[in-house]
């Protein structure tokens, strides 16, 4: 049995907020290649959790080809003025869930840090409030999101900065994560990885190599978390309230 976790860290979009961030992705892609091919699919296994060049230049070499990726910064900048004009516009929300369960680690004593390659993540969280009138975002006790690091995920360097930041070892850490490339992080790092599948991809994070796979962080036992534990809640178990 691995030591007692005392702290857990989070990616962002799909995991705490329902984020516009494909929807930037599939739509800047116009006037590059033809968006078809963009699929939720492709976008969790080879675009979420990567930093946005990294993004970028797999979506156009694997759908258009290496002539295509010569245009990468191109179609990395067009995404980037989408999205920074669909948050400002409120086009997302967040998850209830998420909110529930962060708000339940904070109140078990774990230490929360934020580490999305999305330099857009804090300015989101920022504008969701808990039901006692704090933000989201004043939870976490650091935000680590689009910090420059040499490689992004699936290497651990940004999962390896935020323990740092919340002065924890890897191997009290659990992350929370919705793509493939983040929880193959968390494994490189030594850290425990929690896959939260929202869009029906339980194989593909369990193939990663999550320690538990849930649909809703509903199921997820908050008491277990101090005995090193990474379960599914019981049935008799209650759900955390927020």
């Amino acid at each position: 049995m691995r030591p007692a976790l005392l702290a857990a860290i989070f990616d962002v979009d799909g995991v705490l907020v329902d984020s516009p961030h494909e929807r930037a992705w599939r739509e800047a892609l116009a006037g590059f290649l033809d968006p078809e091919g963009f699929t939720t699919a492709f976008y969790q296994a080879h675009v979420a959790g990567k930093r946005r060049v990294e993004g970028a230049r797999a979506t156009l070499e694997r759908l258009g080809g290496p002539q295509a990726a010569a245009r990468t910064a191109e179609y990395a900048a067009r995404k980037q003025a989408l999205i920074d004009r669909l948050i400002a516009e409120g086009s997302f929300a967040v998850f209830p869930d998420a909110m529930r369960f962060s708000a339940a680690l904070k109140a078990a004593g774990l230490r929360l840090a934020l580490a999305s390659s999305s330099r857009n993540a804090a300015a989101m969280l920022a504008r969701l409030k808990l039901p006692d009138g704090r933000t989201l975002l004043s939870l976490f006790d650091a935000d680590l999101s689009g910090r420059e690091v040499p490689k992004g995920k699936p290497d651990p360097a940004l999962f390896l900065l935020a323990a740092e930041a919340v002065e924890t070892p890897p191997a009290r850490c659990v992350v929370v994560e919705d793509a493939p490339a983040g929880i193959r992080a968390a494994r490189a790092g030594g850290m425990a990885a929690l896959g939260i599948a929202r869009l029906g991809d339980e194989a593909l994070l369990r193939e990663a190599g999550a320690d538990l796979v849930v649909t809703s962080l509903d199921e997820v036992a908050v008491t277990a978390l101090a005995e090193g534990a990474l379960r599914a809640r019981a049935v008799t178990e209650p759900v955390a309230d927020a």
